[in-house]
């Protein structure tokens, strides 16, 4: 719709941003089908990925022409654009919302940008402010909201969410329910009335039944159900070893080499040292310790690929730092000791690297890339040797965990067999479509292979690893009928339908995977923003033409249609391990529910409960807010009184009415005004200004009650106090002057909260459109 009325009805000039997955999946088969007369090359249109932002060539080029002549700038996904990266400054390059940024400043026309994104945060409240600060122009939230620092308002944002946070010294939101505060905190915040426009679902299904269409295509959504395996049992010792590796005061490894800073041999305070290279180095070790946390609970097969990668990444970083003949000795003394270990690697390149390694070759543990990566330090300036004893204790700590391992094989994995188990005796999920998602391609990998060993049929793995082309095709194979496709045209190009697509979280976005209505978490989600992505790739709208199409195929899936459902794998038993394990790397609390398996939330004390059930789908729906009810309520009172919408459009100026109060014995008044703003499309000749217009401006409601004198503003309550019916009776008994008064007081009040900040021309006031007394 956006499109359409951009493109076609006002002939401006788009640029439309998408990731390359949906500007191909989604994006262009959309718009062949609804819009095909914007492929035209005399149409100003352009579809462009994000990642051509970034492209070498003519593409910097051709990129800041367009986007210096555009009118209207779409970004898909624009949560992609929530984390500034690097400016780009001597031979570092530019991030890619750099590069946007400075496109976006280019040309004497004004552009319009759209943001559209399901998930504005991710992991803090300042993600929201960094997509704002895309478009570069920051002065005009000061001429039109008086907020004249955009960092310093989110930061009073995220101080008043922190006060209402126990046990909270940062606001990371990356594993926890504080996400959903947040965004609720900014719902009520001016900035997002101002410029965010937000649907529900629970929005759009009363809307479309409230204008005589059927109700809008949802899927019924069933309680999620939690698979439960025993984490022992696939690891064994393993897991008492991890345990105690988290024990230690520098919890699993030290990754000193990581940190080099914290063995700087110069005084702290030292100018070369800079507090945000410092911090950002303890950052990435605090994340390399989560993300082995991670992978260890998905699988030994992730786990052991990562501890592998690290042992490469420390035996490189010590051998280019030996440099003395002890230092060389003790590496040598080293490999020997492990001499297993390192052998095992090099006969087993394919099944641990299968990206890198030929098939055909045995290749050295270490490799000249390998030692070619590392960038040596300078002994003058850090403390060498400390570095090298800590790297030491690491790849004991790793040899340790390694030779565990070895114990942890697929007949063990208890995890595995559940997973077998539930896909051959659940009676939808051994013969319908399922997703199965896991964060790490390693997990994926050893999913496929495991499945396919115990014969499941119809599967196919996809992970970042896979080209734009192979994934086109497996999500037209997975789900062709909402891919512009069919089973009956897969057949007769001879390619084989997909029934368990076993994918990482490069599908969890902006993808069509409606054919599917099962979905498997195979992984415990920490954060939940990424399981609302993931279940949204089969708890979508539906299209009814196109389900009508799959029921006429395959009638045997009528009863399937319309409900989707899903399972969270989680360990019941060592659940509690994890999560103080995970406390211990991140210093952050996480309640996960045991009986659902869904990120929960603690209400007063950890011992109260909640609804479960409710809690997901309120997450999936989203609430009503109180706009939306109004705007619900407002539509349906013009479509059933249509002869007084006609009377209301030929009042050219205020409305007054009255009315009895609902409770008795009070007194009050509701003002609804309009405050003015500088209208862009309105310039004044003189002085090449904006004009001020109450029809650029926003919708303020008050009531005042004359008993309290305080002004009442949540509309929700304002609108319970002065909603009637026709036969309503009008009843007016406050005295005129009395009137008057007031409303010059509540003039005077909107003129010092809105229009003085906005620092407004002399003359520009509040503009009154209806009042009413309520006596």
């Amino acid at each position: 719709m956006l499109l359409e009325r951009m493109v076609v009805r006002e002939g401006r000039r788009v640029v439309l941003f998408a990731p390359k997955a949906a500007r191909e999946d989604v994006w262009k088969r959309a718009i062949d089908k609804y819009l095909p007369h914007l492929n035209s090359g005399f149409v100003n249109f352009i579809l462009y990925n994000h990642t051509d932002l970034q492209r070498k060539g003519h593409w910097p080029r051709d990129m800041e022409l367009t986007l210096r002549d555009a009118d209207v700038v779409l970004i898909d996904e624009a949560h992609h654009f929530r984390n500034p990266g690097i400016k780009g400054e001597g031979e570092k390059e530019a991030s890619r919302y750099r590069v946007l940024q400075q496109y976006l400043q280019t040309g004497d026309r004004p552009k319009q940008l759209f943001l559209l994104t399901a998930t504005p945060i991710n992991n803090t409240i300042h993600d929201f402010r960094h997509m704002i600060e895309l478009a570069g122009n920051e002065a005009v939230f000061a001429t039109q909201l008086g907020i004249h620092n955009l960092r310093s308002h989110f930061s009073q944002l995220e101080k008043h969410l922190l006060g209402k946070m126990p046990d909270t010294s940062q606001l990371d939101l990356e594993f926890g329910t504080e996400i959903f505060a947040a965004e609720q905190a900014l719902r009520t915040d001016r900035i997002f009335d101002a410029i965010v426009v937000q649907r529900s679902r629970g929005y759009v299904k009363e809307s479309q039944l409230q204008q005589g269409a059927n109700e809008a295509l949802f899927p019924e959504r069933e309680a999620p159900s939690v698979i439960a395996y025993n984490l022992k049992s696939t690891y064994g010792k393993l897991l008492t070893a991890v345990e105690k590796a988290f024990s230690k005061d520098k919890p699993l490894f030290v990754l000193g080499i990581y940190y080099p800073l914290s063995y700087w041999k110069g005084n702290e305070a030292d100018s070369q040292i800079s507090a945000f290279d410092k911090n950002r180095q303890k950052q990435v070790v605090t994340l390399i310790r989560t993300l082995f946390l991670k992978r260890f609970e998905s699988s030994a097969r992730a786990f052991e690929s990562s501890c592998w990668r690290l042992l490469q990444k420390l035996l490189a970083w010590i051998t280019v730092h030996s440099q003395t003949d002890h230092d060389k000795r003790r590496l040598e003394r080293w490999k020997i000791k492990h001499g297993a270990l390192i052998n095992y690697s090099q006969s087993h390149n394919h099944e641990l690297w299968p990206d890198d390694a030929d098939e055909d070759q045995v290749e050295e543990f270490l490799t000249e890339d390998h030692l070619a990566a590392v960038e040596q330090l300078d002994a003058d300036l850090y403390k060498i040797d400390e570095i090298i004893d800590d790297a030491y204790d690491d790849l004991d700590q790793l040899a340790e965990f390694l030779n565990l391992l070895t114990d942890a094989k697929p007949e063990r994995d208890d995890k595995l067999k559940a997973l077998i188990k539930l896909l051959k005796n659940d009676a939808v999920l051994k013969k319908e479509k399922v997703i199965l998602f896991t964060e790490f391609a390693d997990t994926a990998r050893y999913l496929e292979a495991q499945l396919a060993q115990a014969g499941i049929e119809g599967i196919c793995r996809i992970d970042g690893g896979s080209s734009q082309k192979q994934r086109s095709d497996v999500i037209r194979r997975f789900s062709p009928y909402y891919n512009e496709s069919s089973s009956a045209e897969l057949a007769a190009e001879g390619k084989q339908e997909i029934r368990v697509l076993i994918s990482t979280d490069v599908l969890s976005e902006g993808l069509n995977l409606q054919d599917a209505t099962r979905l498997i978490n195979y992984d415990l989600h920490w954060n939940p923003v990424r399981l609302m992505q993931r279940i949204g790739r089969v708890d979508r709208r539906m299209n009814p033409d196109i389900e009508a199409h799959i029921i006429a195929d395959h009638p045997e899936r009528k009863k399937l249609r319309g409900k989707t459902a899903f399972w969270n794998f989680l360990p019941p038993t060592e659940l509690n391990v994890l999560l103080e394990l995970l406390q211990k790397v991140t210093k952050k609390t996480l309640v996960i529910s045991r009986t659902m398996g869904i990120e929960g939330r603690k209400l007063l004390t950890p011992d109260d409960e909640f609804d479960p059930v409710k809690e997901i789908n309120e997450q999936c729906d989203g609430h009503l807010s109180d706009t939306e009810s109004l705007r619900l309520e407002y539509d349906r009172l013009m479509a059933e009184h249509p002869e007084l919408a006609g009377q209301l459009a030929g009042f050219p100026l205020k409305v007054f009415s009255g009315k009895a109060h609902p409770k008795p014995d009070s007194k009050a008044v509701f003002f609804c005004y309009r405050i003015p703003r500088p209208d862009s499309n309105e310039v004044d000749t003189e002085t090449g200004q904006p004009r001020w217009s109450d029809e650029a401006g926003l919708t303020v409601w008050a009531c005042f009650d004359l008993q309290t004198d305080k002004a009442l503003t949540e509309v929700s309550a304002i609108a319970n106090l002065i909603r009637s019916t026709p036969d309503s009776p009008h009843k007016t008994a406050i005295e005129p002057a009395t009137l008057s008064d007031l409303r010059k007081k509540v003039e005077k009040q909107l003129t010092a909260e809105f229009l003085r900040p906005l620092q407004a021309p002399l003359g520009v006031a509040p503009v009154l459109k209806c009042w009413m007394e309520l006596n």
